[in-house]
């Protein structure tokens, strides 16, 4: 699949939360995370080729955020607000007018999705974007609620099947379903 053949106007590409946290190495890291960046770096130059718009979500907790172990939620302490384990991994290749959007700022609420209280829906619909590519991490959490939630906004979720991975392989495949089940199509092909 060449994304330069794919994409068109009124398409963004959005990857979702490829962070150190979540690439090997991390705190929280996705088995084999790190491999969607090439794939991903290829879709991003082919949308700055096509000009069509890059947006990236980043978890971006402050600190003590609800969903950390030590305060009761089900995860080790990941993506605190401007630390390494934050950042987008360094060889991901954004481009200087990528759209950055983030999701879990509040103490007392986690969100998983990209469009979860951060106005994204509203800003697609301002740039006339109809149909959305995804890739990121981690498939079976943030793609899948991600996908699942922008398509219930009415947006055309095509998943690129090659720049995601999930934390758990089973609970991936039911991801995929689930996004399938909400309207979205699979990608498989790279």
């Amino acid at each position: 699949m060449d994304p330069r053949k794919l994409l068109e106007q009124g398409d963004a590409l959005l990857i979702v939360d490829v962070q150190n946290d979540f690439c090997p190495g991390g705190a929280l890291p996705v088995p084999e995370g790190d491999q969607v960046i090439a794939v991903l770096n290829d879709w991003i130059n082919a949308a700055v080729d096509r000009s069509v718009p890059v947006i990236a979500s980043r978890d971006w907790h402050p600190v003590d955020h609800c969903s950390f172990e030590h305060r009761g939620g089900p995860w080790p302490v990941h993506c605190v607000q401007d630390t390494h384990g934050a950042a987008f991994h360094d060889r991901l290749q954004l481009p200087p007018h990528t759209i950055r959007v983030s999701k879990g700022t509040r103490f007392d609420q986690d969100a998983y999705s990209a469009f979860e209280n951060t106005g994204l829906a509203g800003e697609l619909r301002r740039r006339n974007i109809k149909r959305l590519w995804v890739g990121g991490l981690a498939q079976d959490v943030c793609v899948r609620d991600t996908v699942v939630a922008g398509a219930g906004e009415g947006f055309d979720m095509r998943v690129i099947r090659a720049a995601t991975r999930p934390v758990d392989p089973a609970n991936g495949r039911q991801a995929l379903q689930d996004m399938q089940e909400a309207g979205a199509r699979i990608e498989e092909a790279a």
